[in-house]
């Protein structure tokens, strides 16, 4: 039984009696002690006033009084106002400590087969570009946030919906037709992704330099200019001969499609991410033009004059949403229609997360009003998991003037930079040129998901990349490395043939660095629950960085292997091993991989 459990029966114990009334284990509400006082668990007694009937200050009084002649796991009370602060038994501590070990998975549950089906969808590219510094925090976000929900006991399954079709793809093709001269990937030595990205740039290249003819030399404004673009008109034109099934443009399609699929496949495998199942606008728009027709139909949508297909969302405090253009063509949230039933249909899903961007808010409370209104169940239980936009110093970041940091540059220059300190440093003298490479694989690809991931995912960031990489303070390099250093100890204690001992004596005398350190280990689990509840890998970082500050300060202060007394040296090894697995774990959900050595 952990020492929370343990706690809450004492308690339940003393309620009744002292005051004569079964009480509710919920009512005993427990607390991390803060900082500024003694103790490392606090009760809140404001709840059971009214079965103790006396002042916050007696009944916190009364209860410790009780805990300290009645309870061997409580050694010291302090009361302040209705707080009543306990410190726990360092035997208490180590038996707790002793448990955890056993535990290698301690913190994570598994999913039961009647667990919740949850499908969490990230990245959503589209083919038109390489992926980008913003992609970049939503994959990182997505792939977190899974693991933080299988960790707690979810089936979770992760999905990615590519937008393959629209006029943004038409303009690369464009582009291609008209000035690509038959480039490939073999024939540029490019990237796939990254070599229709520049083909989209050129068109936009091209289109304002028709705009701003057609401003001055015709006197025409900056709209009408872009209503009379030719290049605009041709790239629409060939929009609605995809639609049509047009076998030359069809053909172009997926050629170029397959460039960036292998891009993208790339990206991911590198990034560190992963998918259960891809999903195709192209492969789900129909579906989703099907839905809105029968709407129609049905009353529940209303067309225009022009022929466009509307909801009107005015009573719910919205406006109308177009959903079929007057061309017939469908819009973005119609193939989310689409692509929400073809997943309904297919999969037991009790939760539908949908990681992106906060900007498109509105989309998702427009979805899931459209979905209840075509009369599906899950419209209503849509999970929009909204985050903020990520920009570099110098500003943000536009696809179409080609200003983006590609993702797979950024991991370049990450990887590049952290092998550069480490020559600098010295810290790769004994490695060969392979592992020093791949240590600095990990430390650069964690600095730069560690230092995205401990922000609040609903905030706004700037991604600075000199910052993300120091070796002191909040970073993932500073994780990684009091990590490798842990585990040189335990190497050199292995060395030495030092064995730890299966099970710790409880009545060892621990300092009380020790017990907080413990103490800190124990709340791993809690603290899993409480970053899937708010959907918040933020939460696994910060109480990661707190726990590699409690150990360094351990270690500046306490002997390991020059400790000469062998149970003591023995039970700092084993806390420095679960502190090293906690690391790793936490690590873990956020999709960090841990050098052995720096």
């Amino acid at each position: 039984m952990s020492i929370i459990s343990s706690l809450q029966q004492s308690l339940s114990t003393a309620v009744e009696t002292l005051y004569g009334q079964h009480v509710e284990l919920s009512k005993l509400q427990l607390q991390k002690t803060r900082a500024e006082f003694e103790g490392q668990w606090t009760l809140v007694t404001f709840p059971l006033l009214k079965i103790s009937r006396k002042s916050p200050e007696a009944t916190a009084e009364e209860l410790g009084a009780y805990l300290l002649e009645h309870s061997p796991l409580v050694t010291g009370i302090q009361v302040v106002k209705g707080f009543l602060n306990l410190t726990i038994a360092p035997s208490a501590w180590l038996e707790e400590f002793n448990s955890i070990r056993l535990d290698e998975d301690f913190g994570h549950q598994r999913a039961k087969d009647d667990a919740p089906f949850v499908m969490v969808e990230y990245s959503s590219p589209n083919t038109n570009k390489p992926l980008h510094l913003g992609h970049v925090r939503n994959n990182l976000l997505g792939y977190s946030i899974s693991k933080i929900l299988e960790a707690t006991g979810n089936k979770v399954f992760k999905t990615n919906i590519v937008n393959d079709r629209g006029i943004h793809i038409c303009k690369s093709m464009l582009a291609w037709m008209r000035w690509g001269n038959g480039a490939t990937p073999e024939s540029t030595g490019k990237k796939g992704d990254h070599l229709i990205g520049d083909f989209y740039v050129l068109f936009d290249k091209h289109y304002k330099a028709e705009v701003a003819a057609l401003m001055s030399q015709e006197g025409k404004t900056k709209e009408e200019a872009e209503a009379a673009s030719p290049l605009m008109a041709e790239a629409r034109a060939l929009l609605r001969r995809w639609e049509e099934g047009d076998a030359e443009v069809v053909a172009l399609w997926r050629m170029m499609n397959s460039w960036v699929y292998a891009g993208f496949d790339e990206t991911y495998k590198r990034m560190g991410v992963s998918f259960d199942e891809i999903y195709y606008e192209s492969e789900t728009y129909l579906l989703g033009k099907q839905e809105v027709l029968r709407g129609l139909k049905e009353g529940k949508f209303v067309q225009d004059p022009d022929g466009s297909v509307w909801a009107d969302f005015t009573a719910e405090g919205l406006d109308r949403k177009i959903l079929l253009r007057s061309d017939g063509t469908s819009v973005y949230i119609t193939q989310d229609i689409g692509t929400a039933k073809m997943r309904f249909d297919k999969y037991p899903i009790d939760k539908m997360v949908y990681v992106v961007g906060n900007e498109q808010e509105y989309h998702f409370k427009v979805l899931s009003l459209l979905l209840d209104r075509l009369g599906y169940a899950f419209g209503k239980g849509l999970v929009h998991f909204s985050y903020g936009m990520v920009e570099l110093p110098n500003g943000k970041m536009k696809s179409r003037e080609g200003t983006v940091v590609d993702a797979d540059d950024l991991m370049d220059e990450m990887t590049e930079t952290a092998l550069q300190i480490a020559h600098e440093q010295g810290k790769a003298k004994d490695m060969s040129p392979e592992e020093a490479h791949e240590v600095a694989r990990r430390v650069g690809l964690g600095s730069l998901k560690y230092f995205i991931l401990k922000v609040d995912p609903k905030k706004n960031m700037i991604f600075n990349p000199e910052e993300s990489i120091d070796f002191n303070g909040n970073t993932g390099s500073f994780i990684q490395y009091t990590y490798a250093r842990i585990r040189s100890v335990l190497r050199r204690a292995e060395e030495q043939g030092l064995v730890i001992p299966d099970h710790l004596p409880s009545n060892l005398k621990i300092s009380e660095k020790e017990v907080s350190l413990i103490a800190l280990i124990a709340e791993y689990a809690e603290v899993v629950q409480e970053a899937a509840r708010s959907f918040s890998p933020a939460v696994i970082a910060s109480y990661v960085y707190d726990l590699v500050k409690e150990y360094n300060q351990f270690y500046h202060d306490f002997s390991i292997l020059r400790e000469e007394d062998g149970r003591v040296q023995s039970f700092r090894l084993a806390l420095s091993s679960v502190v090293a697995r906690t690391i790793a774990s936490g690590f873990t959900l956020l999709g960090i991989e841990m050098p052995e050595r720096m």
